[in-house]
């Protein structure tokens, strides 16, 4: 990947603008509920079909998250995180094997995800935890303490999720982070290629959209981020977009990519409880 100067949000061609302008016909009401009531079903179907071998071993986290390494307060602090929509272990298994004093507690929507993550040789009860859980509706604390995790991970994960039950999910993740320490987000960014590949048909509102095979994916901007994370009490300190352009030199092809990648705090109690009053008396 090539990165593109600027890190703001992408500007439209004339002809990609006028595309998106006139895709306007959402999917109907009622295959819009099917979608919601069977998305576990549709990504525990996208499993079954592409196994372990559909995501590339994410051996970027450490490198683009600095923060794994910086929230340490001495060079060799055991670190428990959470890997919130783990997957198949694609960034999990490479973060363990790079940092050994590391615990990872590491959830997904799809049990055979989570299957093929207790399967792998690389797994072991010892380094991680990793069970099935619906992070709208099933409380995180029934299998990890509150306030104890020192850095949550967010990676491509909120974008497969209906946006009017996201803040279910930072609501979930708030009470097992530890006061002070910090959510790691990436996700699909507004007007990614993936966006604009959409056919008609696809919409399912606004930056929303259903692929073929029935999973969602929602395109963020910086501020609707943002106000979903300060809505539930966090603290903004980094929220980007970061552009990218993948060069297929095979067919001189130049794809555009565009991510949002931040990170937002869990105040200390004092503070949180100061912001919470503020929000309330506004």
């Amino acid at each position: 990947m090539t990165p593109m100067p600027g890190s703001g949000a992408r500007i439209l061609s004339p002809e990609e603008a006028e595309r998106l302008a006139k895709d306007r016909v959402l999917v109907s009401e009622f295959k819009q509920l099917k979608l919601e009531n069977e998305a576990q079903k549709n990504w525990d179907l996208f499993y079954k079909r592409n196994s372990t071998n559909f995501f590339k071993d994410r051996h970027w986290t450490t490198r683009e998250f600095q923060e794994l390494k910086a929230c340490r307060e001495f060079a060799d602090q055991k670190l428990t995180i959470l890997e919130a929509g783990c997957g198949v272990g694609n960034c999990l298994f490479p973060l363990l094997e790079e940092d050994l004093n590391i615990f990872a507690y590491a959830c997904d929507f799809s049990p055979r995800a989570v299957e093929y993550v207790k399967k792998n040789a690389l797994y072991s009860t010892e380094r991680c935890k990793v069970f099935q859980c619906d992070l709208t509706k099933d409380d995180l604390l029934e299998n990890i303490p509150a306030d104890s995790v020192d850095v949550v991970t967010l990676i491509f994960v909120l974008s497969a999720i209906h946006p009017d039950k996201m803040h279910l999910v930072l609501k979930n993740i708030y009470k097992v982070l530890k006061p002070g320490k910090c959510v790691l987000f990436r996700d699909y960014g507004l007007y990614d290629h993936a966006m604009l590949r959409f056919k008609s048909g696809s919409k399912l509102g606004e930056n929303f959209y259903v692929r073929q095979d029935g999973t969602r994916s929602y395109f963020f901007t910086e501020e609707f981020l943002s106000q979903l994370f300060k809505a539930e009490g966090y603290k903004q300190v980094v929220n980007e977009y970061v552009q990218r352009e993948t060069v297929n030199r095979k067919e001189d092809l130049r794809v555009p990519r565009v991510f949002l990648q931040s990170k937002f705090q869990k105040p200390f109690i004092l503070v949180g409880l100061l912001s919470r009053i503020s929000q309330i008396q506004e």
